[in-house]
């Protein structure tokens, strides 16, 4: 499974970074808005950083302005992903934008019906929002198994399944179980993912023995 970070600061994506295993970003106009900085200044500093995919979302909702948000976004790095509403004019540009050989992530996911309509108008990648979903009461992890199942039984569907809003490492290892192709995750969530109490103790008494032992490496 594939690891994008759901960030646009660019201090903590460059810090994480550093361990060369993040695949590419997700950003969405809420993160944007809270960074308090300039839209094009924040995705070419992260596009600079990481070299994988990039999502930036539009935010027009008539098909002929996400068209013409999309070239501008484009126009940022060549691995900007065209980050698009399912709706109906998203879907559209969706089709128009993948004929033209854009990248595309259609989001805001939250049935295997949308899913499938993202894939046949071609999506690079489709997000169900597990965190969402659980919050109202469903399974969001469900919902990816879903999908999974759905898009193993029809080869000529190639969308990958991004799952986002993950709030736990319950959430990660779920949709890795579940077969997703990627997991979204905020610098927080992923901070976790490496820590376990059993490391910090064995660690602190390896170091303990090694210090009583006198030797030197």
């Amino acid at each position: 499974m594939k690891i994008f970070l759901d960030s646009t600061n660019i201090e903590e994506i460059r810090e994480i970074n550093k361990l060369g295993i993040i695949d590419g970003i997700t950003t969405n106009p809420s993160l944007i808005a809270k960074s308090g900085k300039g839209f094009n200044q924040i995705l070419k500093s992260i596009c600079k950083e990481v070299k994988g995919p990039v999502s930036a979302e539009v935010t027009a909702e008539s098909f002929e302005n996400m068209l013409s948000e999309a070239k501008i976004l484009s126009k940022i790095s060549k691995n900007i992903v065209i980050k698009l509403p399912l709706t109906f004019n998203g879907l559209k540009a969706c089709k128009h934008l993948t004929k033209k050989n854009y990248k595309t992530n259609v989001t805001l996911c939250f049935t295997v019906p949308q899913a499938i309509l993202a894939a046949k108008a071609g999506a690079t990648y489709i997000s169900p929002f597990i965190g969402r979903l659980d919050d109202i009461g469903q399974n969001g992890v469900n919902l990816i198994r879903d999908i999974k199942k759905v898009f193993s039984n029809y080869t000529n569907f190639k969308t990958k399944i991004l799952a986002a809003s993950v709030r736990s490492i319950e959430h990660v290892t779920e949709v890795a179980k579940a077969g997703a192709d990627i997991s979204t995750i905020p610098p927080k969530i992923f901070h976790q993912l490496y820590k376990h109490e059993l490391t910090d103790k064995g660690l602190k008494i390896f170091l303990e023995d090694w210090e009583k032992s006198k030797q030197k490496i």
